[in-house]
């Protein structure tokens, strides 16, 4: 595959510029600079400080994996000249991370806008839908990226568990989490708190109860933890309380319950104030009959 760089000065190597281009994301980027597998007019291999040079040319040969397509659409609510929102589905994951490349929100909506450098600016678990905020200008990232680290969005979740008539809601959760690497699952622990979550009860029937969610932190797979914590897992969780087996490749019928409903934020760039909704409805609200089995 042959790549011209386009003209602009928004990236300062190019290994930035291609990880802001192709859907590979980051690591394979790395992984292909590191074997010599990304080369010059010459031949020569591009290494990873390269700088960018607009109008030059790169070389590169990459097989993707096979790639089961997860079966549903991504919609996007809104788009402006600096962002695009999107409503993200169950079992697709944010960005290109491990085995997922291609079937992924960012690449899919590269593809489907026509916006190559399109980006993310904070990522939902690939089993929780809802809405993501993406950048259309590499040079904005940072402005947008900003706004999820400083905890300048209000992020409202919602959720389907079961119902537990003796719980007091609402409550707020607080509590130190832990994400161990090559760990499936958090883990709670003593220790200073890094994590607040606000549970509150929206209704209940039949057993089970939709629940709103709203993180003041973001500590990885919080809110699952903290509804598992309260005797209430989210239901469709395959980690928590307890891991399960893994569910079978191309296997979607039982989603995580669990959906990113609100986005609300002030636009860095043009100071607008937005605020957007998710119109999704969860499956074990709607169709009850359909969890029960």
């Amino acid at each position: 595959m042959r790549v011209r760089l386009p003209a602009g000065n928004a990236w300062a190597t190019v290994r930035d510029h291609l990880v802001a281009r192709l859907a590979a994301g980051a690591e394979v980027i790395d992984t292909m600079l590191a074997e010599g597998r990304i080369v010059d007019v010459t031949g020569r291999p591009v290494s990873r400080d390269t700088a960018y040079a607009p109008g030059m040319f790169v070389w590169f040969h990459r097989e993707l994996p096979d790639e089961e397509r997860v079966p549903f659409p991504i919609d996007v609510v809104y788009r402006d000249e600096h962002v695009v929102v999107a409503d993200k589905p169950h079992f697709l994951a944010t960005t290109p991370r491990g085995s997922h490349v291609a079937e992924t929100a960012l690449a899919r909506l590269r593809r489907q806008l026509g916006i190559p450098a399109l980006g993310a600016a904070h990522r939902l678990d690939r089993l929780t839908a809802g809405l993501v905020l993406f950048i259309v200008r590499p040079e904005e990232r940072g402005a947008y990226q900003s706004l999820f680290r400083d905890r300048r969005v209000a992020k409202e979740y919602e959720a389907v568990a079961p119902y537990d008539p003796t719980l007091p809601l609402p409550r707020t959760v607080r509590s130190r989490i832990v994400k161990e690497r090559g760990i499936l699952a958090a883990q709670e622990v003593e220790g200073e708190t890094n994590a607040i979550s606000r549970i509150e009860l929206l209704e209940h029937r039949h057993g089970r109860a939709r629940y709103r969610l709203t993180p003041r932190t973001g500590q990885t797979h919080q809110l699952r933890v903290h509804m598992s914590a309260l005797g209430v897992p989210i239901l469709g969780d395959p980690l928590y309380p307890v891991v399960t087996d893994p569910v079978p490749t191309g296997d979607f019928r039982r989603p995580l319950q669990l959906l990113a409903r609100g986005l609300e934020f002030t636009d860095p760039v043009t100071g607008c104030e937005h605020r957007f909704v998710s119109p999704r409805v969860l499956r074990a609200w709607s169709s009850y009959e359909e969890w029960a089995g």
